[in-house]
Protein backbone atom coordinates (compact mmCIF):
# COMPACT_ATOMS: atom_id res chain seq x y z
CA UNK A 1 0.00 0.00 0.00
CA UNK A 2 2.85 2.39 0.86
CA UNK A 3 5.73 0.87 -1.11
CA UNK A 4 5.82 3.76 -3.58
CA UNK A 5 4.80 6.52 -1.18
CA UNK A 6 6.92 9.64 -1.70
CA UNK A 7 7.16 12.15 1.11
CA UNK A 8 6.97 15.88 0.23
CA UNK A 9 10.38 17.51 -0.11
CA UNK A 10 10.21 20.33 2.44
CA UNK A 11 11.53 21.35 5.86
CA UNK A 12 8.61 19.98 7.89
CA UNK A 13 9.28 17.10 10.33
CA UNK A 14 9.14 13.63 8.82
CA UNK A 15 5.95 12.68 10.65
CA UNK A 16 4.15 15.73 9.22
CA UNK A 17 5.42 14.99 5.73
CA UNK A 18 4.18 11.40 6.08
CA UNK A 19 0.77 12.65 7.24
CA UNK A 20 0.64 15.06 4.28
CA UNK A 21 1.51 12.29 1.81
CA UNK A 22 -1.19 9.97 3.17
CA UNK A 23 -3.67 12.86 3.28
CA UNK A 24 -2.95 13.56 -0.40
CA UNK A 25 -3.73 9.94 -1.28
CA UNK A 26 -7.01 10.22 0.60
CA UNK A 27 -7.83 13.47 -1.24
CA UNK A 28 -7.16 11.79 -4.61
CA UNK A 29 -9.43 8.88 -3.70
CA UNK A 30 -6.60 6.32 -3.69
CA UNK A 31 -7.51 5.53 -0.08
CA UNK A 32 -11.26 5.36 0.56
CA UNK A 33 -13.47 5.54 3.60
CA UNK A 34 -13.49 2.36 5.68
CA UNK A 35 -10.23 1.03 4.21
CA UNK A 36 -7.97 -0.52 6.85
CA UNK A 37 -4.38 0.69 7.04
CA UNK A 38 -1.39 -1.59 7.76
CA UNK A 39 0.04 -1.76 11.29
CA UNK A 40 2.45 1.01 12.28
CA UNK A 41 5.43 -1.38 12.38
CA UNK A 42 4.77 -2.62 8.86
CA UNK A 43 4.58 0.94 7.49
CA UNK A 44 7.77 1.88 9.36
CA UNK A 45 9.59 -1.12 7.92
CA UNK A 46 8.37 -0.38 4.38
CA UNK A 47 9.42 3.28 4.49
CA UNK A 48 12.61 2.81 6.51
CA UNK A 49 11.54 5.07 9.39
CA UNK A 50 10.90 4.42 13.07
CA UNK A 51 7.56 3.39 14.54
CA UNK A 52 7.27 6.54 16.66
CA UNK A 53 7.30 8.66 13.50
CA UNK A 54 4.46 6.63 12.01
CA UNK A 55 2.47 6.88 15.25
CA UNK A 56 2.87 10.67 15.32
CA UNK A 57 1.82 10.87 11.65
CA UNK A 58 -1.35 8.87 12.36
CA UNK A 59 -2.08 11.06 15.36
CA UNK A 60 -1.88 14.12 13.07
CA UNK A 61 -4.18 12.42 10.54
CA UNK A 62 -6.70 11.67 13.27
CA UNK A 63 -6.64 15.32 14.35
CA UNK A 64 -7.53 16.23 10.77
CA UNK A 65 -10.43 13.77 10.86
CA UNK A 66 -8.90 11.69 8.04
CA UNK A 67 -8.40 8.42 9.93
CA UNK A 68 -10.11 6.68 12.83
CA UNK A 69 -8.61 4.34 15.42
CA UNK A 70 -11.05 1.51 16.13
CA UNK A 71 -10.37 -0.83 19.09
CA UNK A 72 -9.80 -4.33 17.78
CA UNK A 73 -9.89 -3.17 14.15
CA UNK A 74 -6.81 -1.00 13.84
CA UNK A 75 -6.72 2.30 11.94
CA UNK A 76 -9.28 3.01 9.18
CA UNK A 77 -9.66 5.77 6.63
CA UNK A 78 -12.47 7.95 7.99
CA UNK A 79 -15.65 8.02 5.95
CA UNK A 80 -17.07 11.41 4.96
CA UNK A 81 -20.49 9.89 5.60
CA UNK A 82 -20.01 9.72 9.39
CA UNK A 83 -22.71 10.69 11.86
CA UNK A 84 -20.87 13.99 12.38
CA UNK A 85 -20.54 14.83 8.69
CA UNK A 86 -23.40 13.26 6.82
CA UNK A 87 -25.99 15.24 4.83
CA UNK A 88 -28.83 15.38 7.35
CA UNK A 89 -32.38 16.55 6.68
CA UNK A 90 -33.82 16.24 10.18
CA UNK A 91 -32.61 16.85 13.74
CA UNK A 92 -31.64 13.84 15.82
CA UNK A 93 -34.11 12.51 18.39
CA UNK A 94 -31.31 10.93 20.41
CA UNK A 95 -31.99 11.32 24.14
CA UNK A 96 -29.70 13.77 25.87
CA UNK A 97 -28.37 15.31 22.62
CA UNK A 98 -28.66 19.04 21.90
CA UNK A 99 -28.53 18.81 18.12
CA UNK A 100 -27.16 22.03 16.59
CA UNK A 101 -26.40 20.38 13.25
CA UNK A 102 -29.66 21.08 11.38
CA UNK A 103 -31.15 24.48 10.56
CA UNK A 104 -34.65 24.74 12.00
CA UNK A 105 -36.93 27.52 13.31
CA UNK A 106 -35.98 29.30 16.52
CA UNK A 107 -39.65 29.80 17.52
CA UNK A 108 -43.01 28.01 17.34
CA UNK A 109 -44.65 31.00 15.64
CA UNK A 110 -45.55 28.93 12.55
CA UNK A 111 -47.32 26.26 14.60
CA UNK A 112 -49.30 28.90 16.46
CA UNK A 113 -50.33 30.54 13.18
CA UNK A 114 -51.25 27.17 11.66
CA UNK A 115 -53.46 26.31 14.64
CA UNK A 116 -55.45 29.45 13.98
CA UNK A 117 -55.49 29.06 10.19
CA UNK A 118 -56.55 25.42 9.73
CA UNK A 119 -60.16 25.81 10.95
CA UNK A 120 -60.63 28.70 8.52
CA UNK A 121 -59.39 26.91 5.39
CA UNK A 122 -62.76 25.32 4.40
CA UNK A 123 -64.18 28.84 4.03
CA UNK A 124 -61.41 29.89 1.62
CA UNK A 125 -62.76 30.32 -1.95
CA UNK A 126 -59.93 28.10 -3.22
CA UNK A 127 -60.62 25.23 -0.87
CA UNK A 128 -62.66 23.25 -3.40
CA UNK A 129 -59.74 22.81 -5.80
CA UNK A 130 -57.71 20.85 -3.25
CA UNK A 131 -59.10 17.57 -4.61
CA UNK A 132 -58.15 18.32 -8.23
CA UNK A 133 -55.03 17.94 -10.38
CA UNK A 134 -53.04 21.11 -11.00
CA UNK A 135 -50.54 22.24 -13.64
CA UNK A 136 -46.94 21.23 -12.88
CA UNK A 137 -45.91 24.79 -12.11
CA UNK A 138 -48.63 25.00 -9.42
CA UNK A 139 -51.98 26.83 -9.03
CA UNK A 140 -51.95 30.30 -10.58
CA UNK A 141 -53.31 31.98 -7.44
CA UNK A 142 -50.45 30.54 -5.37
CA UNK A 143 -47.82 31.56 -7.91
CA UNK A 144 -49.31 35.05 -7.97
CA UNK A 145 -48.89 35.34 -4.19
CA UNK A 146 -45.26 34.24 -4.41
CA UNK A 147 -44.57 36.57 -7.34
CA UNK A 148 -46.00 39.49 -5.37
CA UNK A 149 -44.01 38.56 -2.27
CA UNK A 150 -40.80 38.47 -4.34
CA UNK A 151 -41.59 41.64 -6.31
CA UNK A 152 -38.42 43.69 -6.59
CA UNK A 153 -36.28 40.79 -5.38
CA UNK A 154 -36.82 38.29 -8.18
CA UNK A 155 -39.11 39.39 -10.97
CA UNK A 156 -41.68 42.14 -11.30
CA UNK A 157 -44.65 40.28 -9.87
CA UNK A 158 -45.13 38.08 -12.96
CA UNK A 159 -46.69 34.79 -11.80
CA UNK A 160 -45.86 33.29 -15.20
CA UNK A 161 -42.20 33.08 -14.20
CA UNK A 162 -42.82 31.05 -11.03
CA UNK A 163 -42.74 27.28 -10.48
CA UNK A 164 -43.78 25.95 -7.06
CA UNK A 165 -41.74 23.11 -5.55
CA UNK A 166 -41.58 20.92 -2.45
CA UNK A 167 -38.85 23.04 -0.89
CA UNK A 168 -35.71 24.63 -2.31
CA UNK A 169 -33.82 21.32 -2.60
CA UNK A 170 -36.57 19.98 -4.87
CA UNK A 171 -36.43 23.20 -6.87
CA UNK A 172 -32.66 22.88 -7.24
CA UNK A 173 -33.03 19.26 -8.37
CA UNK A 174 -35.57 20.27 -11.04
CA UNK A 175 -33.34 23.12 -12.26
CA UNK A 176 -30.27 20.91 -12.58
CA UNK A 177 -32.16 18.17 -14.40
CA UNK A 178 -33.83 20.65 -16.73
CA UNK A 179 -30.87 22.86 -17.61
CA UNK A 180 -27.75 20.67 -17.43
CA UNK A 181 -26.30 17.58 -19.07
CA UNK A 182 -24.13 14.85 -17.46
CA UNK A 183 -20.53 15.98 -17.50
CA UNK A 184 -21.33 19.71 -17.34
CA UNK A 185 -19.11 21.71 -14.99
CA UNK A 186 -20.89 23.45 -12.12
CA UNK A 187 -18.91 25.99 -10.08
CA UNK A 188 -19.47 26.57 -6.36
CA UNK A 189 -17.65 27.92 -3.34
CA UNK A 190 -15.04 25.46 -2.08
CA UNK A 191 -17.09 25.32 1.14
CA UNK A 192 -20.80 25.28 0.36
CA UNK A 193 -24.29 23.90 1.03
CA UNK A 194 -24.26 20.11 1.15
CA UNK A 195 -27.34 19.61 -0.99
CA UNK A 196 -25.66 20.76 -4.20
CA UNK A 197 -22.96 18.10 -3.82
CA UNK A 198 -25.48 15.30 -3.44
CA UNK A 199 -27.50 16.48 -6.45
CA UNK A 200 -24.49 16.89 -8.72
CA UNK A 201 -23.33 13.37 -7.90
CA UNK A 202 -26.81 12.05 -8.70
CA UNK A 203 -26.95 13.91 -12.03
CA UNK A 204 -23.39 13.12 -13.13
CA UNK A 205 -22.29 16.75 -13.00
CA UNK A 206 -18.70 17.89 -12.50
CA UNK A 207 -18.80 20.02 -9.34
CA UNK A 208 -15.74 22.22 -8.81
CA UNK A 209 -15.04 24.42 -5.82
CA UNK A 210 -13.57 27.92 -6.03
CA UNK A 211 -11.65 29.82 -3.36
CA UNK A 212 -13.46 32.47 -1.35
CA UNK A 213 -12.41 35.20 1.04
CA UNK A 214 -14.29 36.79 3.94
CA UNK A 215 -16.49 38.53 1.35
CA UNK A 216 -17.42 35.37 -0.54
CA UNK A 217 -16.48 33.84 -3.90
CA UNK A 218 -13.52 35.62 -5.46
CA UNK A 219 -14.29 37.16 -8.88
CA UNK A 220 -10.73 36.51 -10.13
CA UNK A 221 -11.03 32.80 -9.30
CA UNK A 222 -14.45 32.71 -10.95
CA UNK A 223 -13.10 34.32 -14.12
CA UNK A 224 -10.14 31.94 -14.31
CA UNK A 225 -12.46 28.96 -13.87
CA UNK A 226 -14.81 30.25 -16.59
CA UNK A 227 -11.94 30.67 -19.05
CA UNK A 228 -10.44 27.28 -18.19
CA UNK A 229 -13.42 24.95 -17.72
CA UNK A 230 -16.29 26.60 -19.65
CA UNK A 231 -18.84 25.85 -16.91
CA UNK A 232 -22.56 25.51 -17.52
CA UNK A 233 -23.54 27.25 -14.28
CA UNK A 234 -22.35 28.76 -11.03
CA UNK A 235 -24.24 28.01 -7.82
CA UNK A 236 -24.30 30.77 -5.20
CA UNK A 237 -25.83 31.24 -1.74
CA UNK A 238 -25.45 35.03 -1.56
CA UNK A 239 -27.35 35.79 1.65
CA UNK A 240 -26.21 34.37 5.01
CA UNK A 241 -24.21 31.74 3.15
CA UNK A 242 -24.56 28.18 4.37
CA UNK A 243 -22.34 27.43 6.25
CA UNK A 244 -20.04 30.50 6.50
CA UNK A 245 -22.79 33.18 7.01
CA UNK A 246 -21.12 35.51 4.46
CA UNK A 247 -23.53 37.87 2.71
CA UNK A 248 -22.17 39.09 -0.62
CA UNK A 249 -21.98 42.87 -0.89
CA UNK A 250 -23.62 44.56 -3.86
CA UNK A 251 -20.16 45.30 -5.23
CA UNK A 252 -19.14 41.62 -5.05
CA UNK A 253 -22.43 40.52 -6.62
CA UNK A 254 -21.97 42.93 -9.51
CA UNK A 255 -18.40 41.73 -10.05
CA UNK A 256 -19.46 38.06 -10.16
CA UNK A 257 -22.46 38.86 -12.36
CA UNK A 258 -20.20 40.67 -14.83
CA UNK A 259 -17.99 37.58 -15.15
CA UNK A 260 -21.03 35.34 -15.65
CA UNK A 261 -22.29 37.69 -18.35
CA UNK A 262 -18.95 37.72 -20.21
CA UNK A 263 -18.81 33.93 -20.33
CA UNK A 264 -22.58 33.30 -20.59
CA UNK A 265 -22.62 31.21 -17.41
CA UNK A 266 -26.01 30.47 -15.85
CA UNK A 267 -26.35 31.78 -12.28
CA UNK A 268 -28.27 29.47 -9.93
CA UNK A 269 -29.11 31.66 -6.93
CA UNK A 270 -30.14 29.83 -3.75
CA UNK A 271 -31.55 32.67 -1.64
CA UNK A 272 -33.41 30.83 1.11
CA UNK A 273 -31.95 32.98 3.91
CA UNK A 274 -32.70 36.39 2.37
CA UNK A 275 -35.94 37.00 4.36
CA UNK A 276 -33.87 36.88 7.57
CA UNK A 277 -31.60 39.72 6.43
CA UNK A 278 -32.18 43.11 8.00
CA UNK A 279 -30.81 45.07 5.03
CA UNK A 280 -31.87 44.37 1.45
CA UNK A 281 -29.16 43.87 -1.18
CA UNK A 282 -29.99 43.44 -4.89
CA UNK A 283 -30.24 39.77 -5.82
CA UNK A 284 -28.49 38.26 -8.83
CA UNK A 285 -31.99 37.83 -10.26
CA UNK A 286 -32.42 41.61 -10.08
CA UNK A 287 -28.96 42.32 -11.52
CA UNK A 288 -29.05 39.67 -14.30
CA UNK A 289 -32.68 38.53 -14.70
CA UNK A 290 -32.17 36.74 -18.04
CA UNK A 291 -29.11 34.84 -16.80
CA UNK A 292 -30.32 33.88 -13.31
CA UNK A 293 -32.52 31.10 -12.00
CA UNK A 294 -33.68 32.17 -8.55
CA UNK A 295 -34.53 29.53 -5.94
CA UNK A 296 -35.99 30.12 -2.50
CA UNK A 297 -38.44 28.69 0.02
CA UNK A 298 -40.21 29.34 3.30
CA UNK A 299 -38.17 26.66 5.09
CA UNK A 300 -35.51 28.82 6.74
CA UNK A 301 -37.63 31.87 7.51
CA UNK A 302 -40.95 30.22 8.52
CA UNK A 303 -40.82 26.40 8.81
CA UNK A 304 -39.07 23.56 6.93
CA UNK A 305 -42.03 21.28 7.62
CA UNK A 306 -44.17 23.40 5.31
CA UNK A 307 -42.06 22.11 2.36
CA UNK A 308 -42.81 25.14 0.19
CA UNK A 309 -40.27 26.32 -2.34
CA UNK A 310 -40.28 28.24 -5.59
CA UNK A 311 -38.19 28.80 -8.68
CA UNK A 312 -38.26 32.10 -10.58
CA UNK A 313 -36.67 31.73 -14.00
CA UNK A 314 -36.53 33.39 -17.40
CA UNK A 315 -39.51 32.32 -19.50
CA UNK A 316 -37.13 30.74 -22.02
CA UNK A 317 -36.20 28.00 -19.54
CA UNK A 318 -39.20 27.95 -17.20
CA UNK A 319 -41.06 25.32 -19.23
CA UNK A 320 -38.13 22.91 -18.91
CA UNK A 321 -38.11 23.33 -15.14
CA UNK A 322 -41.87 22.70 -14.94
CA UNK A 323 -41.48 19.62 -17.16
CA UNK A 324 -38.81 18.23 -14.84
CA UNK A 325 -41.13 18.72 -11.86
CA UNK A 326 -44.01 17.00 -13.69
CA UNK A 327 -41.82 13.91 -14.13
CA UNK A 328 -41.11 13.90 -10.39
CA UNK A 329 -44.56 14.38 -8.88
CA UNK A 330 -46.95 15.90 -11.47
CA UNK A 331 -47.38 18.95 -9.22
CA UNK A 332 -47.01 19.93 -5.59
CA UNK A 333 -49.89 19.18 -3.24
CA UNK A 334 -52.29 22.15 -3.43
CA UNK A 335 -52.85 22.08 0.34
CA UNK A 336 -49.34 23.42 0.97
CA UNK A 337 -49.77 26.38 -1.43
CA UNK A 338 -53.16 27.16 0.13
CA UNK A 339 -51.63 27.35 3.62
CA UNK A 340 -48.64 29.36 2.39
CA UNK A 341 -50.77 31.72 0.30
CA UNK A 342 -52.93 32.57 3.30
CA UNK A 343 -49.83 33.28 5.38
CA UNK A 344 -48.42 35.54 2.65
CA UNK A 345 -51.67 37.35 1.85
CA UNK A 346 -52.76 38.27 5.38
CA UNK A 347 -49.31 39.35 6.59
CA UNK A 348 -48.83 36.41 8.97
CA UNK A 349 -45.67 35.33 7.12
CA UNK A 350 -44.11 38.74 7.70
CA UNK A 351 -44.93 38.59 11.41
CA UNK A 352 -43.51 35.07 11.77
CA UNK A 353 -40.29 36.15 10.07
CA UNK A 354 -39.91 39.09 12.45
CA UNK A 355 -40.46 36.77 15.42
CA UNK A 356 -37.71 34.53 14.03
CA UNK A 357 -35.38 37.49 13.54
CA UNK A 358 -35.97 38.74 17.07
CA UNK A 359 -35.25 35.32 18.60
CA UNK A 360 -32.14 34.94 16.46
CA UNK A 361 -30.90 38.34 17.64
CA UNK A 362 -31.19 37.09 21.21
CA UNK A 363 -29.39 33.85 20.45
CA UNK A 364 -26.67 35.64 18.53
CA UNK A 365 -26.10 37.84 21.58
CA UNK A 366 -25.58 34.70 23.67
CA UNK A 367 -23.15 33.36 21.08
CA UNK A 368 -21.14 36.60 20.98
CA UNK A 369 -20.99 36.75 24.77
CA UNK A 370 -19.92 33.14 25.29
CA UNK A 371 -17.57 32.71 22.31
CA UNK A 372 -16.03 36.19 22.46
CA UNK A 373 -12.54 34.69 22.80
CA UNK A 374 -12.84 32.64 19.59
CA UNK A 375 -12.96 33.34 15.85
CA UNK A 376 -16.65 33.14 14.91
CA UNK A 377 -18.18 34.29 11.63
CA UNK A 378 -21.84 35.20 11.93
CA UNK A 379 -24.41 37.96 11.46
CA UNK A 380 -27.07 39.57 13.62
CA UNK A 381 -30.01 37.50 12.35
CA UNK A 382 -28.23 34.44 10.96
CA UNK A 383 -29.66 31.08 12.11
CA UNK A 384 -26.17 29.58 12.09
CA UNK A 385 -22.58 30.54 12.89
CA UNK A 386 -19.20 29.38 11.54
CA UNK A 387 -16.67 28.67 14.29
CA UNK A 388 -13.01 28.60 13.22
CA UNK A 389 -11.34 26.09 15.50
CA UNK A 390 -8.13 26.88 17.38
CA UNK A 391 -5.16 24.54 17.06
CA UNK A 392 -4.90 21.63 17.38
CA UNK A 393 -8.60 20.96 16.71
CA UNK A 394 -9.86 19.78 13.32
CA UNK A 395 -13.49 19.84 12.24
CA UNK A 396 -14.31 16.12 12.27
CA UNK A 397 -12.44 15.53 15.53
CA UNK A 398 -14.19 18.41 17.27
CA UNK A 399 -17.63 17.36 15.99
CA UNK A 400 -16.99 13.82 17.19
CA UNK A 401 -15.83 15.00 20.64
CA UNK A 402 -18.82 17.36 20.91
CA UNK A 403 -21.27 14.62 20.08
CA UNK A 404 -19.73 12.34 22.69
CA UNK A 405 -20.57 15.07 25.22
CA UNK A 406 -24.12 15.61 23.99
CA UNK A 407 -23.83 18.38 21.37
CA UNK A 408 -24.28 17.92 17.63
CA UNK A 409 -22.48 20.24 15.17
CA UNK A 410 -21.38 19.82 11.55
CA UNK A 411 -17.67 19.97 10.60
CA UNK A 412 -16.26 21.78 7.58
CA UNK A 413 -15.66 18.39 5.96
CA UNK A 414 -19.39 18.06 5.40
CA UNK A 415 -19.42 21.20 3.25
CA UNK A 416 -16.08 20.80 1.44
CA UNK A 417 -15.98 20.13 -2.30
CA UNK A 418 -13.54 17.24 -2.64
CA UNK A 419 -12.24 14.96 0.07
CA UNK A 420 -9.72 17.40 1.49
CA UNK A 421 -10.92 19.51 4.43
CA UNK A 422 -10.41 23.11 3.37
CA UNK A 423 -11.09 24.72 6.74
CA UNK A 424 -10.82 23.75 10.38
CA UNK A 425 -14.28 24.86 11.42
CA UNK A 426 -17.76 23.73 12.45
CA UNK A 427 -21.25 25.09 11.77
CA UNK A 428 -23.37 25.85 14.84
CA UNK A 429 -27.13 26.15 14.24
CA UNK A 430 -28.39 28.52 16.90
CA UNK A 431 -32.07 28.13 16.06
CA UNK A 432 -31.92 24.36 16.50
CA UNK A 433 -31.57 24.51 20.30
CA UNK A 434 -34.98 23.96 21.94
CA UNK A 435 -34.41 27.03 24.13
CA UNK A 436 -31.87 29.73 24.90
CA UNK A 437 -30.97 27.77 28.03
CA UNK A 438 -30.19 24.70 25.91
CA UNK A 439 -28.07 26.87 23.64
CA UNK A 440 -26.08 28.15 26.62
CA UNK A 441 -25.58 24.59 27.85
CA UNK A 442 -24.38 23.41 24.44
CA UNK A 443 -22.00 26.34 24.02
CA UNK A 444 -20.58 25.76 27.53
CA UNK A 445 -19.73 22.18 26.56
CA UNK A 446 -18.10 23.35 23.35
CA UNK A 447 -16.06 26.00 25.20
CA UNK A 448 -14.71 23.34 27.57
CA UNK A 449 -13.61 21.30 24.57
CA UNK A 450 -12.05 24.30 22.83
CA UNK A 451 -9.97 25.06 25.92
CA UNK A 452 -9.12 21.39 26.50
CA UNK A 453 -7.56 21.13 23.04
CA UNK A 454 -4.44 19.00 23.14
CA UNK A 455 -5.60 16.83 26.02
CA UNK A 456 -8.88 15.88 24.33
CA UNK A 457 -7.21 15.06 21.01
CA UNK A 458 -4.33 13.09 22.48
CA UNK A 459 -6.74 11.22 24.70
CA UNK A 460 -8.78 10.17 21.67
CA UNK A 461 -5.81 8.75 19.72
Amino acid sequence: MFENLELPDNDRPIYQRLADAIGERIARGELVGGEKLPPHREIARTLGINVTTVTRAFSALQQRGLVEARPGRGTLIASRETEEGTFKSAPSDEAGLIDLSVNRPATTAYLEALTTLLPRLPKDRRYGVLQDYHPPEGPLWARAAVAEWLRGTAGDGDAGRVVLTDGAQHGLACVLRALTQPGDVILVDAITYQGISALCRAHGLDLRGLPADREGMRPDAFETACATWRPRAVFVVPSLHNPTTVTLSEERRRALAAVARRYNVLIIEDDVYRPLLEDAIPSFAALEPELTVYISSLSKCIAPGLRYGFVVAPRAVLGNVAAALRIDCWSVSPLTPLIATNLLEDGTATRIIEFQREELRGRQAILREMLAAFDVQTQETSPHAWLHLPEPWRGAGFARASRQRGVGVLPADAFAIGRETLAHAVRINLGAAPSRGDLRQALSIMIELLHAGHFEISGAV
